[in-house]
């Protein structure tokens, strides 16, 4: 499950139907639905939130929104109603090695959607988030070369949460 910090513009289409899936599956999670992923680390964040289920909602109502741009057919009904105004916070460093890993995904499978976004250092987040500093989240699991997956050193975590309007 990867629920991207990026902002869901920067996805090809298969990286937005999946997005768009694990986002469904989290919602369905964050309802109680279902049995498994409940302790699936990309949830924390979501489950820090007052309303997890106004924040999830929130993130796939960007992402519904990205895909009626490109003109797909998501079905805007399996989105709960639930809103939230309230921003979640990530780090700066969870932003940036999101695209690092994206950028790496899109050269093997969308080159040319790829190319697009070559002049891009730093990215724009999913409007759901609110950018701190701070490192790569201790919840991560960090890709390596080889191709598996290490868990990354704890970053420091943002100081107590804040919440500002969306």
């Amino acid at each position: 499950m990867r629920l991207w910090t990026v902002h869901p513009k920067y996805l090809d289409a298969k990286g937005l139907v999946a997005l768009w899936r694990e986002a469904l599956l989290a919602q369905a999670v964050l309802k109680g639905e279902t049995v498994g992923y409940r302790h699936h680390p990309q949830l924390l964040r979501f489950k820090a939130h007052a309303d997890p289920l106004a924040a999830i909602a929130t993130y796939l109502g960007a992402v519904y929104e990205e895909a009626l741009a490109r003109r797909y057919r998501f079905d805007r009904s399996k989105i709960s109603r639930r809103r939230t105004t309230v921003k979640l916070m990530e780090t700066r460093g969870q932003l940036a090695y999101e695209w690092r890993h994206l950028r790496t995904k899109l050269r093997m499978r969308s080159p040319d959607w790829l190319g697009q976004w070559r002049h891009i250092a730093t990215p724009g987040q999913h409007p759901l988030f609110r950018l701190v500093p701070g490192g790569v989240r201790a919840w991560e699991r960090i890709e390596t070369r080889a191709g598996g997956t290490a868990q990354s050193r704890p970053a420091r975590a943002p100081a107590a949460p804040h919440r500002s309007k969306l």
